[in-house]
């Protein structure tokens, strides 16, 4: 079942749950219903990865059998907190498969059950699962690396995890669900709401030309002077676009990225070919706390151009 991205908490009434949204792959987990099946981990695009994560498979003897969990799979760094870096890592082992469990070990956050015993709950409440998810945490005594979600119905409580909760790296948001919903698979069903903050960025290239910008391509100076990519936008809108074309110089042959291979999107390999400008103009944008060594992941939102600022007012990307 999915999410439906939404800007702000909806009224909360005593028929809604709330749970925080994790940063992290989204997955099953099968534990064997007969002797002798294997211990499965399907990401949410349907592909097995359990030979990835041998760690959890190993671990999956004290949860019982014929239980089949939705959740998110998450890794822990050097620093005892979510890294997505780390997790990345985790979920594109091959040989190393054992050495990188040992040296990150992952986590998995329970927040659904979908199957209990062999008995299929897709038709049940949510409330009605939840009930069965604690209570299988309670009565097995389960622990590390499994986790159960929290949850609430309380506003106030899920407030505070939306503004508060999400200073902490891996965090991101919360997600809203009907206490009396169904399960459906491949439903925009929930409702996801992240946080976002207003920052600055320079930019360092668009995509399109120069007249017609469509893509922001931004950066931020790092501790050593180095201009390092941090984001790109959605694509603009036309009076955006408009606005910000009488302000962009096309940039000369000592710009920092001369040279450097851009590429779609965080995970894609498909190359980019932006036209460098001058990283002289500051943009206001607005983005999620979903971060990687001060590089967002997700597309961010272009505001306005400041005129007022310089590169003295962007923050430094912290190395």
């Amino acid at each position: 079942m999915l999410a439906q991205a939404r800007e702000t908490l909806p009224p909360l009434t005593g028929r809604m749950a709330v749970q925080p949204k994790f940063d992290g792959f989204r997955a099953l987990l099968y534990t064997p219903l007969h002797t002798g099946d294997p211990v499965l981990v399907q990401t949410r695009r349907g592909s097995l990865v359990q030979d990835r994560f041998p760690d959890l498979t190993a671990a999956a003897c004290s949860l019982p059998n014929g239980l089949v969990l939705d959740g998110e799979l998450a890794v822990l760094d050097h620093h005892n907190q979510l890294s997505f870096t780390a997790l990345q890592r985790r979920a594109t082992a091959g040989r190393n498969a054992r050495a990188l469990a040992a040296e990150m070990p992952a986590h998995f956050i329970a927040f659904d059950v979908l199957q209990n015993d062999g008995q299929e709950l897709l038709d049940e409440p949510f409330a009605r699962r939840r009930q069965v998810l604690e209570a299988l945490f309670a009565d097995h005594r389960i622990g590390p690396p499994w986790t159960l979600c929290p949850s609430t119905t309380d506003p106030a409580t899920a407030g505070e995890w939306l503004y508060e909760w999400t200073d902490v790296p891996g965090l991101e948001g919360v997600v809203v669900k009907s206490l009396t919903g169904r399960y459906r698979p491949g439903v925009r069903g929930w409702t996801k709401v992240r946080r976002r903050n207003t920052t600055e960025a320079l930019i360092g290239a668009v995509t399109g030309s120069l007249h017609r910008p469509q893509v922001l391509l931004l950066g931020r100076y790092d501790t050593t002077g180095r201009l390092r990519l941090v984001g790109k936008t959605v694509p603009l809108k036309p009076a955006q676009a408009r606005d910000l074309a009488e302000h962009l110089t096309a940039a000369g042959p000592e710009h920092p990225w001369t040279g450097v291979r851009f590429t779609a999107s965080w995970t894609s390999r498909t190359p980019l070919e932006p036209v460098l400008v001058a990283p002289v103009l500051v943009a206001e944008i607005s983005a999620d706390v979903s971060q990687d060594h001060g590089v967002w992941r997700h597309p961010l939102r272009y505001e306005r151009l400041r005129l007022d600022a310089t590169d003295a007012h962007v923050p430094l990307l912290e190395n």
